[in-house]
């Protein structure tokens, strides 16, 4: 299969990105500042994004394609406001996880942001769900570009007026260079920020702006180190299709109301987990020292019992320390319980840690 590319490819190579193939695209995971530099400049200034590789998916109906989506999405729809957004997933019949998403309700339906790597199963997924009345369309017309960090709203207001104005998970249309763009107050590292959904045409005068206002490029890398700090999951990683929201500590994603009439994939199972517990779930973890423990690094109790084991883990630059998620029998996952890590052959300590790792700042 070919590898495609976004529409900000040149751009990223005229900024001295380092590609690599990721989720079938040719993706910058590092510029010239390298990972450590740009995590910062983000936490602490503003960082931008090229997150088009993730997929637009819209949808447009009645009142049928809500009954429709809350079959495996279990999110409260009904209840959704126009402009709103949720984090949620895609469920199959045991309640595993398909895929993570944020779902907007949008005047004609809604926008799903699908991740890359899942996007076209997603997409089959839902489509098997939709009628003749419904429409959908995959729209690689339009860049998605994540402006986060501290500054972000103060240098956005500057050329988009009323972006202030947005509270977090919500969105609006805006004027830019004669096209309506979308923009949410949204994004995955932990910080305040925006995704705007634009035009391929505009994408990169918009990111010259952005630039003259000394955001910096920000690759998969810092991208990764950002969201691990901030506790946030990375799908194929701190989820799949073999965990449900229970067991991955994500019930609050799961809206109230659906909790009690379910009526979604995979409902059964999680109304049991949600009455008795489960046996494994997802924690943090604060290896000892310097080691770091990376994804698939087992976890022991003190007595050498394997427990569990790492999903995703990287030094924090923020925290200036090792941070970890995994999976620990439940009877371990209480904070402050000792761990041992094996890494590289030789067992390390390690403490299971409070979620998340960073304060995130979000406007609410």
């Amino acid at each position: 299969m070919e590898v495609q590319k976004t529409a900000l490819y040149n751009y990223h190579k005229n900024l001295g990105a380092k590609f690599v193939a990721f989720a079938g695209y040719e993706m910058p995971i590092q510029y010239k500042e390298g990972i450590v530099k740009e995590h910062i400049s983000t936490r602490t200034h503003a960082g931008f994004f090229d997150v088009s590789h993730m997929g637009q998916f819209f949808l447009e109906g009645d009142e049928t394609l809500i009954n429709s989506l809350e079959k495996i999405i279990p999110a409260d729809l009904k209840s959704l406001k126009i402009n709103h957004s949720k984090y949620s997933f895609l469920l199959n019949k045991d309640g595993g996880i398909i895929d993570d998403l944020i779902i907007t309700k949008t005047e004609k339906g809604f926008c799903i942001i699908l991740n890359a790597a899942c996007k076209d199963n997603d997409i089959k997924q839902i489509s098997k769900l939709l009628d003749k009345n419904h429409k959908s369309l995959l729209n690689n017309e339009l860049s998605l570009i994540a402006l986060q960090g501290p500054k972000s709203v103060e240098i956005l207001e500057k050329l988009i007026s009323g972006v202030s104005n947005l509270k977090f998970m919500t969105g609006s249309n805006f004027d830019y260079e004669g096209e309506k763009i979308y923009i949410t107050r949204s994004g995955y590292t932990g910080e305040d920020g925006f995704e705007i959904s634009i035009s391929n045409k505009n994408v990169e005068k918009f990111i010259d702006f952005l630039i003259k206002y000394e955001v910096k490029p920000i690759g998969l890398g810092a991208r990764d180190t950002l969201r691990l700090e901030a506790g946030l999951c990375l799908y194929g990683h701190d989820l799949n299709e073999k965990i449900n929201p229970i067991e991955a500590n994500l019930k609050w994603a799961i809206a109230k109301k659906r909790k009690e009439t379910g009526g979604f994939n995979g409902w059964e199972k999680i109304k049991k987990h949600l009455e008795n517990g489960c046996e494994k779930t997802r924690v943090g973890i604060k290896p000892e020292g310097k080691i770091i423990a990376r994804e698939n690094t087992k976890i022991f109790s003190m007595d050498d019992k394997e427990i569990g084991f790492i999903t995703s883990g990287t030094f924090g630059p923020s925290v200036n320390a090792p941070v970890a998620m995994g999976y620990l029998n439940s009877d371990f996952s209480v904070v402050g319980t000792e761990i041992k890590l094996e890494v590289r052959g030789k067992k390390y300590g390690g403490k299971v840690a409070e979620l998340p790792f960073y304060k995130k700042s979000y406007v609410k």
